[in-house]
């Protein structure tokens, strides 16, 4: 008798699991998981946990589902990819690869919707992102996207445009932390091409290297980061010259491909990851910085990424170089600055606390600014909902997860929000602004600058 129809999905799942059985096989189904996992305890479905998803891959690699079924589809789709499981698993099974490879295989068999395909081209592009970004910057220059957060309403297309807005809205900079001087002694716009020497172009290591006893690094300036939060890019390349690096541009760097691997289109991911592992070879950086908590993480997994791959012994190379910018800051105990009295609701990324294990140096860099007090968000190792564009693919269940990351930042009393994380930090003060109760989201390393800039190190 023959044996079971394998799909085209099933194809895919099967090879890579030959490929990676050490991965996927390891998973016992002791339910370990199912406590860390937001959407299993919002929706209480078992195929809504992480051994449920596993099981479905399973059951796809053997031929039993199609992966192109609901089940299927619905399942992997509404998985946050937060990693929370990771951690918490005795069995060390490391999921968000598995997760990358069933999205892959969910796509090929039935493409993704027009919001995820439309975004997944343009932040692929540098031209069409860049254009993005631009728009973005001036509804928000103008007040546009405020104006409409608190005027727009309703459900559908105006419920997902206004979050979206609202996102937009939320990149704005904090009353209080915008700069009184632009040009500081030469490494304000450090990450961009006019504020240091280009190594490559001068063919030569400049000889402030020399002088640099943390070594030389290149900052990612990344996608969202350098089209929304390019001060966040100036402030950590300030913030590191002002502790011992030498901050080199890179040039020709792009997207990180995060996003595309999380959206099922691992062949860009892979082909981002190239250009960037070359880039920074080029640079002869000592680190990679990252201020994003997703990228930090999709860079660090680079090895993985490109498994089998002409450049895998490259990737891992790079992958173990590369660092967040507050690993870097705690590893040679950042100067303390002058003070900046206000109290803080801090909140862990995911991708920074479960997926890369960084927890206490973003704190370590909160306690070098005086007069900052930290409050710990409750559930601060949750998901806060963010996920990309999860608050746009899925606003009901986004918008649950989201509202109750806000009501426990609101619980806190804080002047402020606090997240090492773009995406978070978005996600955050989104839900801020959509229930009106403002307050504003900052990176510790805004705040360690604006303490620096008050101690006058930057002259």
């Amino acid at each position: 008798m023959a044996g079971p129809l394998v799909t085209a999905g099933g194809v895919r799942l099967a090879g890579a699991l030959e490929a990676q059985r050490e991965r996927l096989l390891p998973c016992v189904h002791c339910g370990f998981c199912l406590p860390a996992c937001p959407t299993y305890n919002r929706l209480g479905d078992e195929n809504d946990s992480p051994r449920g998803r596993l099981h479905l891959m399973q059951a796809v690699v053997e031929g039993r589902l199609d992966a192109s079924s609901d089940a299927f589809q619905t399942h992997i789709d509404r998985c946050l990819g937060c990693r929370a499981c990771e951690p918490v698993c005795p069995s060390g099974v490391e999921y968000g690869t598995l997760l990358e490879l069933a999205r892959e295989a969910a796509a090929e068999a039935r493409p993704p919707g027009m919001l995820t395909r439309s975004l997944l081209i343009v932040m692929g592009s540098r031209p069409l992102r860049g254009m993005l970004f631009m728009g973005g910057r001036l509804l928000r220059a103008t007040g546009l996207a405020g104006w409409a957060v608190r005027h727009l309403g309703g459900d559908g297309v105006a419920g997902k445009l206004r979050f979206a807005l609202a996102m937009l809205a939320a990149t704005t900079e904090a009353e209080g932390f915008r700069r009184r001087d632009t040009a500081v002694a030469g490494v304000a716009s450090a990450t961009h091409p006019s504020g240091s020497v280009d190594a490559e172009s001068a063919g030569t290591v400049p000889d402030r290297a020399l002088d640099a006893p943390g070594g030389t690094v290149g900052v990612l300036q990344g996608c969202v980061q350098d089209g929304l939060y390019g001060r966040l890019n100036d402030a950590t390349g300030r913030t590191l010259d002002a502790n011992g690096f030498h901050v080199r541009i890179v040039t020709r760097q792009d997207c990180c491909g995060a996003l595309h691997a999380h959206g099922g289109d691992l062949q860009s991911a892979r082909h981002l990851a190239r250009r960037n592992i070359e880039a920074f070879e080029r640079a002869g950086v000592d680190w990679v910085v990252v201020n994003a908590a997703g990228c930090g993480a999709a860079m660090k997994d680079y090895g993985v990424l490109l498994e089998g791959d002409p450049m895998q012994a490259r990737a891992r190379a790079f992958a173990e170089r590369v660092r967040d910018v507050t690993e870097l800051l705690a590893a040679v105990g950042p100067r303390r600055g002058a003070p900046v009295t206000c109290s803080v609701a801090y909140d862990h990324p995911c991708h920074l606390m479960h997926a890369q294990g960084v927890t206490s140096e973003p704190l370590q860099v909160l306690d070098a600014v005086p007069g900052v007090e930290v409050r710990m968000v409750a559930k601060a190792d949750e998901c806060c909902g963010g996920a990309g564009i999860y608050g746009m693919t899925h606003p009901d269940l986004g918008a649950h997860i989201g509202g109750d990351k806000v009501a426990a930042v609101r619980e806190t009393g804080a002047d402020l929000a606090c997240t090492p994380n773009p995406g978070c930090m978005m996600q955050i003060g989104a839900g801020l602004r959509i229930e009106g109760s403002g307050g504003d989201v900052v990176h510790p390393v805004e705040l360690l600058d604006h303490s620096y800039q008050r101690a006058g190190y930057y002259r």
